[in-house]
């Protein structure tokens, strides 16, 4: 009895120590739509790593709460966060556009030098990472760390660049999506976004008294429809 309640100790606590492992797989792409081959993905707490094949793709073993870390010379370091339920990623890279790099990116195949030439005659706003977060406010949430995002009461959630509350109320800021305000931006998929800015101050003065609080600027792919 002793003997069995010391082994079950002993695999409680290996098991606190040595956090469960799991296969995750991912995929890299540039401008959104080509693979990046070549590239090194480190799991930085399993301390594994792996190289993408032609296809973009991998397969690398993490720990709970892992992160996995994306280096290269000519792409932005990428950090992704490994949350309880993900088991696979898409990760679009952003390409940092010079002629050394361009050199680089094609002469150690991380990408196809006809690829690489089209995308940066034709895709300049797909170089980008929003297609890696989930929705807008997330969007939001990671690109802009002094601007608070909070639940407004009415079930939607609201982005404050001044702080919460004033005494004249709210102080939520307006939003612009293709030159048309509009109340709520939650139906925006990152993914079909060309740029986002935040403005305040005197960037927002073009909007008179209602851009006081600041003002969200998107503008989209295809437009509104």
């Amino acid at each position: 009895m002793k003997k069995s309640l010391f082994i079950t100790v002993s695999l409680f606590f290996c098991m606190q120590v040595f956090p469960q492992t799991r296969v995750v797989t991912g995929e890299l792409t540039a401008f959104n739509r080509y693979p990046v081959a070549n590239v090194k993905v480190t799991a930085k707490k399993a301390k594994t790593a792996v190289t993408t094949n032609e296809e973009g793709k991998f397969q690398l073993v993490c720990k709970e709460k892992d992160v996995i870390v994306i280096k290269s010379e000519v792409f932005a370091s990428m950090n992704v966060r490994v949350s309880k339920n993900d088991h696979e990623f898409k990760i679009n890279l952003i390409f940092r556009d010079t002629p050394t790099n361009r050199e680089i990116a094609t002469g150690m195949g991380y990408i196809k030098e006809d690829q690489l030439t089209y995308a940066l005659a034709n895709l300049e706003f797909e170089n980008n990472d929003f297609c890696n977060y989930t929705n807008v406010i997330s969007l939001i949430q990671g690109k802009f760390s002094g601007v608070q995002v909070q639940n407004t009461g009415s079930g939607s959630m609201g982005v404050f660049i001044r702080g919460t509350k004033s005494l004249e109320g709210s102080n939520e800021a307006i939003y612009v999506v293709d030159g048309m305000e509009v109340v709520d931006i939650s139906f925006v998929v990152p993914c079909h976004m060309k740029s986002i800015t935040i403005l305040k101050d005197g960037a927002a003065a073009m909007y008179g008294s209602r851009g006081a609080n600041g003002v969200v600027v998107i503008v989209t792919k295809g437009g509104l429809n």
